[in-house]
């Protein structure tokens, strides 16, 4: 039997089609591996300077930014807690919660916690479009059909949602709903400190 602290919030996303629990933390002792995450990197998203990602293992090919067929491997990054948000330029709450996230990014670079975005139903020129006017700091993936959602059990209608995932490659945590700094930094840190 899974255990987990559910938290019933009233914000949903965008789409929400599910009655599950927008908010789902996982004992360590019943977390469930995440799904291997391979993806295209969106063109217009910026490098996180190297300082920012110490004791980070992830390789070039990752740093995003760059055209030319760039990828993310989710494996790369063992041994580091994995911020995960599924988002897309249609989405009001997404828009919203993109400065709670990067504040995020930023109060936990050090802590060898990485972020990466994933857009979902989308059209790329759009996606570029969206984080040109809301630059992350952080990598993201194209998945305009929604396949590494359905992967990690989080429907592709249900954004923005975010998963975080253990430095044993674990699924720790799922967020349906926008996020605010408030709920997620405090969550991002405790799994981190698991060591």
């Amino acid at each position: 039997m899974i255990t987990m602290v559910a938290v019933a919030v009233g914000a949903t996303g965008c789409a929400s089609g599910t009655s599950r629990s927008p908010v789902a933390e996982f004992a360590v002792a019943d977390r469930i591996a995440a799904p291997a995450l391979h993806g295209d990197m969106l063109s217009a998203i910026p490098s996180a300077p190297s300082s920012s990602v110490a004791g980070s293992s992830v390789p070039s090919s990752a740093g995003g930014g760059q055209a030319g067929g760039d990828t993310y491997d989710l494996s790369a990054h063992r041994g580091e807690v994995v911020v995960i948000n599924f988002w897309a330029s249609w989405c009001a709450p997404c828009r919203d919660e993109v400065s709670e996230l990067v504040a995020v990014h930023d109060a936990t670079a050090n802590d060898r916690v990485s972020f990466l975005g994933i857009n979902v139903r989308d059209d790329r020129d759009r996606a570029r479009a969206f984080l040109a006017a809301h630059p992350t700091g952080y990598p993201s993936i194209f998945d305009p059909a929604g396949e590494s959602a359905l992967s990690f059990k989080v429907p592709p209608d249900t954004i923005p949602a975010t998963l975080i995932i253990d430095r044993k490659g674990r699924i720790a945590a799922v967020f349906r709903k926008a996020m605010l700094r408030e709920d997620l930094q405090p969550v991002v840190q405790r799994i981190a400190s698991e060591g």
